[in-house]
C-alpha cells in the first residue's frame, strides 16, 4: 500500500512538472512566408479580371486582406526590391535601375528579413527576393538558393530551337516565349516550390521562428512555361487591349521603346510588335501566371499539411505593374498607373479573411507592418507606416497620397489623381501628365494642360515636391 502512495505522489509530480514547463514556455513568435512574384500585375480574379485562372492566388485572398490601390515605389525590379526590403523611398540618385544593390544604395540600412534574423528568426532565401543574390549577404541565417540553369541559360530555355538561338546571342536571350510537354520543374520556378516545400518540412523539425522567403521568376520574360498552363488559353480567346494606342495629349516623357521586350529574337527594333506576336505575348503572360499560381499552391497546401498555418504570416506581394500592350507599351519601365499599380495581399493569424480595401497603401509600408505582427521593434530607417489598422477595419482611410518614381519622372496618386513631373539631370521641368482615375481609370486622356485644371495641377505639384523633399530624408 505504502508503494502505491509513494508511485501516485511521484506520477503527480510530474503531471505538475510538465505543466509547469508548458506554461514557462513563451509562445513561439509568427512564422512569416514572403512570397514574391516577379512582373505580376493585379490582374486576377480577386481583382476583378476573369481573363485568367489563378484559383491559389484568390485562395490566399479568401485567407486574409487585399490591396485594390497598392503601389511600389519604383517600376523597375532591382530597385523596387531595395525599397521594399529597406523600407525607404527612393529618389533619383537612390533605388534607380534593374540592377540596384541595396547595400550601396543605402550603407547602414536593415532589411526585413536581417532585423527578423536580428530577433532571433532564422531566414531563408529562395529564388528571386533581392534582384542580385550578393545583395546584404547578412539578412539570411543561409546562402541564398537559386536554381542552376541548364546548359547556363539564365533565360530558362529547354528546346533545342531556343537553346541554339541563345547560344548564337551575347545575353542568351532567344523568342520572348516557350512552350513544350514537360512536367513543372523543368523550369525554375517548379525547382523552387519544391526547394521551399523542402524547406518548409525542416523548419518544422527545428521548431523554430522562421522568415522564409519565396522568390517565383514568372510571368517575367521570357514566358516559358509548360504546355499545359498554354493550353488554359485559346489564342482565338485573346484579345489587345481597348487602349492599344498613345493616351491623348501624353508627352513624350511618358512613352518609351520597350527595351527589354525588343532584347528578344523576333521583336522588331522600332515600331509596334505584329498583332498577333502581341496577342501571343498576351497569351503567353497569362500562361505564366498560371504556372506560378500553382506552384504557390503548392507552398499553401504544404503550410497547412505540416501545421503550420495558423501561427504564419503570408505575405504576396509582385515586385511592380506590367503593360500588356496598353498606351502602345509592353513591360515595366513608366509612370502610368499600369506599371506602378501592385497586386499585394496579407494573410495572418487572429486576423478576419476574405477582405478587401481600397486605401492607398505603397510597398515601404510592408516593412512596419512585418514589424507590429511580429511584435517587433522598428529600425529607425523607415519611412513608411504599419497598415496593421486596415487589417481590422479595410474601410478606414490610410494615406492621402503616395509616392512612386521611375529615372526622371516623379509622381504621386491620390484618393482620384494621378500626377507625375520630369526633370532632367539639371533639375529643369521637361514634362507631366495628369489623369482623373474617377473619370478616366484607365489614363487615356492626359488633363494636365487644360487651363480649367491649373489651380488642381499647382496644388497638386506642391504636394509632390513634399514628398520628393520628404524622400531625402532617411535616418541611417
Amino acid at each position: 500500500m505504502k508503494s502505491l502512495t509513494i508511485i501516485f505522489l511521484l506520477f503527480i509530480s510530474a503531471i505538475l512538472l510538465a505543466s509547469s514547463c508548458i506554461s514557462d514556455k513563451k509562445p513561439q513568435k509568427p512564422n512569416v512566408l514572403f512570397i514574391a512574384v516577379d512582373d505580376l500585375r493585379p490582374e486576377i480574379n480577386f481583382y476583378g479580371a476573369s481573363q485568367i485562372i489563378s484559383p491559389n492566388i484568390d485562395r490566399l485572398a479568401s485567407e486574409g486582406l487585399s490591396f485594390n490601390r497598392a503601389y511600389c515605389n519604383v517600376p523597375v525590379c532591382g530597385a523596387s526590391r531595395a525599397s521594399l526590403l529597406t523600407g525607404i523611398k527612393p529618389t533619383k540618385n537612390r533605388f534607380v535601375n534593374y540592377y540596384t544593390y541595396a547595400q550601396n544604395d543605402a550603407p547602414g540600412a536593415v532589411s526585413i528579413p536581417q532585423h527578423f534574423k536580428n530577433n532571433g528568426y532564422y531566414t531563408i532565401s529562395n529564388g528571386k527576393i533581392f534582384h542580385n543574390q550578393d545583395d546584404l549577404l547578412e539578412s539570411w541565417s543561409e546562402e541564398p538558393w537559386r536554381p542552376t540553369p541548364r546548359n547556363g541559360n539564365w533565360r530558362n530555355y529547354i528546346t533545342d530551337e531556343n537553346l541554339e538561338i541563345a547560344d548564337s546571342i551575347s545575353d542568351g536571350r532567344s523568342w520572348p516565349y516557350e512552350w513544350v510537354e514537360a512536367h513543372d520543374t523543368a523550369y525554375f520556378d517548379g525547382l523552387m516550390a519544391q526547394k521551399t516545400i523542402r524547406d518548409l518540412k525542416r523548419l518544422k523539425e527545428m521548431d523554430t521562428s522562421f522568415f522564409l522567403a519565396a522568390g517565383f521568376l514568372k510571368p517575367h520574360l521570357p514566358f516559358n512555361a509548360p504546355q499545359k498552363y498554354w493550353d488554359m488559353y485559346l489564342m482565338d480567346q485573346i484579345s489587345l487591349p481597348d487602349n492599344y494606342y498613345r493616351p491623348e495629349n501624353a508627352p513624350d516623357a511618358a512613352i518609351h521603346n520597350f527595351g527589354e521586350l525588343r532584347n528578344y529574337y523576333g521583336v522588331p527594333k522600332k515600331g509596334p510588335v505584329s498583332d498577333e506576336m502581341a496577342k501571343t505575348l498576351i497569351r503567353g503572360y497569362y500562361a505564366c501566371v498560371s504556372y506560378t499560381d500553382a506552384q504557390i499552391g503548392k507552398l499553401l497546401n504544404t503550410l497547412d499539411e505540416l501545421g503550420l498555418r495558423e501561427n504564419t504570416i503570408v505575405i504576396l506581394w509582385g515586385d511592380h505593374g506590367w503593360q500588356l500592350g496598353e498606351h502602345t507599351l509592353w513591360c515595366k519601365h513608366s509612370n502610368f498607373d499600369i506599371a506602378m499599380r501592385v497586386p499585394l495581399i496579407i494573410s495572418a493569424p487572429g486576423y478576419k479573411n476574405a477582405l478587401k480595401t481600397n486605401a492607398l497603401v505603397e510597398y515601404i509600408d510592408i516593412f512596419p507592418t512585418l514589424c507590429e505582427l511580429a511584435d517587433l521593434g522598428l529600425p529607425p530607417q523607415l519611412h513608411g507606416k504599419s497598415f496593421v489598422p486596415l487589417m481590422k477595419d479595410p474601410n478606414q482611410k490610410f494615406k492621402d497620397v503616395i509616392y512612386a518614381r521611375f529615372i526622371n519622372g516623379e509622381s504621386i496618386k491620390t484618393d482620384r489623381y494621378l500626377y507625375t513631373e520630369w526633370y532632367d539631370k539639371e533639375n529643369k521641368f521637361y514634362g507631366r501628365m495628369l489623369y482623373d482615375h474617377e473619370l478616366d481609370p484607365d489614363e487615356n486622356v492626359n488633363i494636365s494642360e487644360f487651363p480649367e485644371n491649373e489651380t488642381l495641377v499647382d496644388s497638386l505639384s506642391k504636394k509632390l515636391h513634399k514628398e520628393m523633399e520628404l524622400a531625402f530624408n532617411i535616418n541611417l
